[in-house]
């Protein structure tokens, strides 16, 4: 009988008053570092965006996929934050006792959930950033380029394939954009 009540633990064991802060620790590393990743994305996409508008002012608005694709990361940050806020428990008032009901392995969980989704928002926004920067870039490379043959050739033959590498370029770009967005789901 003495070793079972040995094992047994209190509710107080289970669950001690400092397990929410490992569940709040999560809920900050969920949006902290999905919007670092978010910003740093936006960073290095918008830089790419204005080397490309100063030859190409043209393809701004087709090349804001980036910026809109890093955004995102911290939007998810954001919906993990508030769902983890929303499984935290209060401690419970019983007559004059207080119990707490979250218990250490919730908190545990709820750290490691925060990690996970904080650590792939920032990868993704890192991703996006540098894939990102260097695919707008080479849309306003190719684009110059592109207006160079057409001004030395005269310019009919080479509108079509001009136009066909443009769309390619940029259909490689979204798939890029796509997968480094993914690492954050």
């Amino acid at each position: 009988m003495a070793d079972a009540e040995y094992v047994q633990l209190s509710l107080n064991d289970q669950c001690p008053t400092m397990a929410p802060f490992f569940g709040f620790m999560g809920c900050a590393a969920s949006i902290i570092l999905a919007n670092v990743g978010a910003a740093y994305g936006t960073a290095r996409s918008g830089e790419g965006i204005l080397v490309c508008g100063i030859s190409s002012p043209e393809l701004i608005w087709r090349n804001l996929i980036p910026v809109i694709m890093a955004g995102v990361n911290g939007i998810y940050g954001l919906i993990t934050a508030i769902v983890l806020m929303g499984a935290i428990k209060k401690p419970v008032q019983d007559g004059q006792n207080i119990k707490n009901v979250y218990s250490l392995y919730t908190g545990f969980a709820h750290l490691a959930a925060g990690l996970c989704c904080g650590l792939c928002g920032l990868a993704s926004g890192m991703a996006i950033g540098i894939a990102g920067g260097s695919a707008v870039r080479s849309c306003g490379i190719f684009d110059v380029m592109s207006r160079r043959t057409r001004n030395i050739f005269g310019g009919r033959e080479r509108r079509k394939k001009k136009a066909a590498g443009s769309e390619n370029l940029f259909v490689a770009m979204v798939l890029i954009q796509v997968f480094a967005g993914n690492l954050a789901l």
